[in-house]
């Protein structure tokens, strides 16, 4: 019987960074001992510490730094198609048609990396010179072309990337992840399937709005370049796994073909967190995630300030790691200590959660973005309501209630959501329960681990469904 080996390709995550994605990789990879898995991590900067011990199926794990320039080993067969494939980047982008795709990663061989050719060649530099005056003519050349060279020296060293060998090419994103996958895909002859925590394209849209250093036809540029991403992962992937049905939607929408994609909710150990409530004296609310603005730490607090002023036995705690972001941390004591709770609000830093789920009243999540946050299921498990905003699945997943749901930053109607709870503990026992089960049914781990146990054997050449058993 041959082992699948796989590999998982992933970027500014695991192992390196904590979070939902590299918990539920590192819990992926754990819970299927009999597959070899190999990393081929996306790093913004070289020799980052690893936040995980690496599961022994985990074979080999290689990584590149996104930023670096490195040496080329290799050279194409052809100047000519190469200064081709060049002119039909540009293309693509512009015309946001992934179909010539196939042909430039044949003709890009592995580890050879085109900064030189494409902008120092007579073609390469004609091409920005054009865009620059079709997009870009009210601003300085020489910022169109820092910002066209450092997109574009990213996306080279990620099309230059050797990707180790496997026999299944598995992306945790779009973007440089999904790119080598493709890529893999058309140089090796090997499957690639392509898993959406959130859309990196949206998520990346979002970051370059809210930037200040961005300007102008930079942002659509950028902008275009990452849904230009997704639009060849869509049209290069054998199969398109998505968390909820409303992203399985976009994706549709993209351009991926409706036979490919599928649906696996998140899931979590249920027997694990079905624990035993320990009650405690106040009223206790509480948060579990990183202190990064992503969590909108700040919201939280606000929304603490607001809550305390109606409850005053309420307790919030922030329960996850405060090294992260140690800026935003630092601001958001200063927050803290400025609205005057310091005695009402915790910092906990990293805590095993299952001690706080026991006696929590509330779970509140504040993002600004998320997919399918595994705390809320957790949380249900043991019994712990959530308000949270309406990002990512949590709409779906809160079934749509506007008691537990408030619009991202606004820290008036989160109390208000909190104050509900409080003031109905009869209805929130029942409502409490009905949640229980639902995270019983749906959101079952083995159920998740059992499908990609079935995915990565019939992608795998010479195998068969009998040989799992």
């Amino acid at each position: 019987m041959k082992k699948p080996k796989v590999c998982i390709i992933l970027e500014g995550s695991y192992p390196f960074i904590t979070g939902g994605v590299s918990a539920w990789t590192h819990d992926l990879i754990i819970n299927l001992p009999d597959i070899d898995f190999v990393l081929f991590t996306i790093s913004p900067e070289e020799d980052m510490s690893l936040r995980y011990e690496l599961p022994e199926n985990v074979v080999e794990h290689s990584d590149i730094v996104l930023s670096k320039h490195y040496d080329s080993t290799s050279k194409p067969a052809s100047k000519k198609k190469l200064m081709k494939a060049i002119k039909q980047l540009h293309a693509m982008f512009q015309s946001e048609n992934p179909a010539d795709f196939k042909s430039i990663a044949k003709i890009i061989p592995e580890g050879f990396f085109m900064y030189d050719d494409a902008v120092k060649s007579d073609t390469g530099w004609e091409l920005i010179t054009e865009a620059n005056q079709k997009h870009n003519p009210s601003y300085p050349f020489t910022d169109y072309y820092w910002a066209w060279k450092s997109a574009h020296d990213m996306l080279f060293t990620i099309l230059g990337a050797a990707a180790p060998e496997a026999d299944i090419y598995h992306a945790i994103s779009t973007g440089y992840a999904g790119i080598i996958a493709s890529a893999a895909k058309v140089r090796k002859n090997k499957p690639f399937i392509l898993t959406e925590h959130g859309l990196y394209h949206k998520e990346r849209e979002m970051e370059i709005r809210k930037s200040n250093l961005i300007k102008g036809y930079q942002r659509d540029m950028w902008t275009r370049l990452y849904n230009a991403f997704s639009r060849i992962c869509y049209s290069q992937a054998d199969l398109i796994i998505s968390l909820f049905e409303e992203n399985r939607r976009k994706q549709l929408e993209l351009g991926a073909a409706t036979g490919i994609t599928e649906v696996i909710p998140n899931g979590i150990d249920i027997p694990r967190f079905c624990i035993e409530r320990e009650e405690k004296p106040g009223f206790h609310v509480g948060l579990v995630g990183r202190v990064v603005p992503i969590k909108d730490i700040k919201t939280y607090i606000a929304t603490a300030k607001i809550v305390l002023e109606r409850i005053p036995d309420a307790v919030f705690h922030c329960i996850g790691p405060t090294d992260e972001d140690t800026g935003y941390y630092r601001d958001c004591q200063k927050l803290v200590k400025s609205l005057k709770i310091e005695d009402r609000f915790i910092f906990t830093g990293r805590q095993n959660v299952l001690d706080y789920y026991k006696f929590l009243n509330v779970l509140l999540l504040t993002s600004v973005r998320e997919a399918q946050p595994l705390v809320i299921l957790e949380g249900y498990c043991g019994g712990v309501p959530a308000v949270a905003t309406a990002v990512g699945n949590i709409p779906e997943m809160l079934d749509y209630d506007d008691r537990f749901i408030a619009p991202s930053k606004d820290s008036v109607k989160l109390a208000e959501c909190i104050q509900y709870i409080h003031d109905h503990p009869e209805e929130m026992t029942k409502i409490n329960e009905a949640n229980k089960q639902k995270a019983v049914t749906y959101y079952n781990k083995i159920d998740l681990h059992k499908r990609y146990k079935e995915i990565y054997y019939s992608y795998t050449p010479d195998t068969s469904r009998q040989e799992q058993n």
